[in-house]
């Protein structure tokens, strides 16, 4: 059976895009999912989360300039059913060599093709740079899901319909025909806090299901763990956010992923 591919994206940066990406590909894994993480940010936050070394040329850089295949950029992590294809630096570059090229916009899903069809991954999940430039593009044309992580502030709600509508021009271009809206993930969930109840019912208002059920909290541990080189499960197991991101990989199974 084909891997689902999803993109974690956000075009703002700090709304909780990466922590997604690691810890539901992490919980993925968890419940016995198959699951292949790849870092299409060139700050490497995700691949610096799960502890993993950044390397020159171990990035998608030279698989999408048609030197290598995505299969061989594959490393462990040193968890079980969870495998990274890491960024570093050099990721940079891609934009401006890609512009100029021939299908520059499919290069990424050319480059998935046979990792996608290979039944070697259940989940393929790429954690996509925090912009709207040509890496997020190809990020978002390889998909078969968007995942939008929205942090609950109203500052936060101002670029959903940006990037929905991207979303919209790339399937009427055809670039990006069979992209779907997966969900929006709310994160950075306070509580204690109107604000963030009303950005929460807001955003269900306009998007109704495709909100999903799960929220994830504001939490210091959650924060923290990246600068370990952890999972929050690794992290703080029993921790609010673990439980969060443990039923967000559970409704995103239930979702999309069939055994």
């Amino acid at each position: 059976m084909s891997a689902k591919i999803f993109a974690v994206a956000n075009q703002k940066g700090g709304v909780g895009k990466t922590t997604t990406a690691v810890n539901l590909a992490a919980g993925l894994a968890r419940r016995k999912f198959n699951t292949l993480l790849i870092d299409m940010d060139q700050q490497a936050s995700a691949t610096s989360a799960l502890g993993c070394e950044k390397k020159a040329g171990g990035s998608m850089y030279p698989v999408l300039r048609s030197e290598a295949t995505a299969r061989s950029k594959i490393v462990g992590t040193g968890r079980e059913r969870l495998w990274l294809i890491p960024s570093e630096i050099d990721l940079s570059a891609v934009e401006v060599e890609l512009s100029g090229g021939e299908n520059y916009l499919v290069k990424l899903r050319e480059s998935l093709s046979e990792l996608k069809d290979s039944g070697d991954f259940d989940a393929i999940i790429i954690d996509a740079p925090p912009s709207l430039g040509l890496l997020s593009m190809n990020s978002l044309a390889a998909s078969d899901y968007l995942l939008i992580a929205l942090q609950c502030e109203y500052m936060a709600m101002e670029g959903l319909g940006q990037i929905l509508s991207v979303v919209d021009q790339l399937k009427e271009a055809g670039v990006a025909p069979s992209l779907e809206l997966g969900g929006i993930v709310m994160t950075m969930y306070d509580s204690r806090t109107n604000l963030s109840k009303q950005v929460v019912q807001e955003v269900r208002n306009y998007l109704g299901k495709s909100v999903f059920d799960t929220i994830i909290p504001r939490t210091v541990r959650l924060a923290e763990a990246p600068s370990f080189g952890k999972t929050i499960f690794e992290y703080a197991r029993w921790n609010e956010g673990a439980f969060a991101y443990d039923k967000l990989a559970k409704e995103t199974a239930r979702k999309f992923l069939k055994k």
